[in-house]
């Protein structure tokens, strides 16, 4: 089940959002997230979180036009984007798209990169959509298809310490059963050469930044 969820960060693209919203099961918008939809001419089926960014009249809109409010305390452990991931995920969501994750604040931003990568949910295919950006992990035992056109700019990151026994494929710079080292750039601006390619990690956790032309 693919799953889109926006999130209340800044939606930089209007035309690649329509786009990626042109084929979902389920729409989510977490809290403030449902600011975008009349943006995007869409009506989520859930809104979800603690709502403290709507206000009273906005609720009863959506209400009215049948969506499934699930509110939660302001005072949480989790953020209304991780509440969001984790009902798609207990819907049984194979695939989510998330949409408008990243913006002016730096702490929620770096949240929602490393989100997917919880240990619970890291077996989901997340990726974070910014107008041609997108944002995807890949972790230890996993292989990652990348789409995209030649040209496209691929960069790995390793998150948490060194990622070891990378193997790329369609990559101008490839990789051959190779570490890159936590905090070190070597994989920074690599490049598309086909239409698809792959990162294979045998161990870690990678962070791939895909930027399509």
């Amino acid at each position: 089940m693919r799953t889109i969820i926006l999130a209340n960060g800044e939606l930089n693209d209007l035309q690649a959002a329509r786009a990626a919203l042109s084929n979902y099961d389920l729409l989510i918008a977490a809290d403030g997230g449902a600011h975008h939809c009349a943006a995007l001419g869409v009506t989520p089926d859930v809104l979800i979180g603690d709502l403290d960014s709507l206000g009273a009249q906005e609720l009863e809109a959506f209400r009215a036009a049948g969506v499934k409010i699930i509110r939660y305390s302001t005072r949480k452990d989790y953020t209304d984007l991780e509440l969001a991931v984790r009902y798609a995920q207990e819907q049984g969501a194979g695939e989510i798209v998330i949409l408008a994750a990243l913006g002016a604040r730096w702490d929620m931003t770096l949240a929602n990169l490393l989100l997917p990568a919880a240990a619970d949910l890291s077996r989901l295919r997340i990726s974070l959509l910014d107008g041609p950006q997108e944002i995807l992990l890949v972790c230890s035992g996993e292989e990652l298809e990348l789409r995209g056109r030649p040209g496209d700019t691929v960069s790995l990151i390793p998150l948490g310490g060194d990622a070891h026994g990378l193997i790329t494929q369609g990559l101008e710079y490839p990789l051959h059963d190779e570490t890159l080292y936590f905090g070190k750039t070597r994989g920074i601006s690599n490049v598309l050469t086909n239409p698809r390619g792959s990162v294979r990690v045998r161990e870690g956790t990678v962070l791939c930044v895909v930027i399509h032309q």
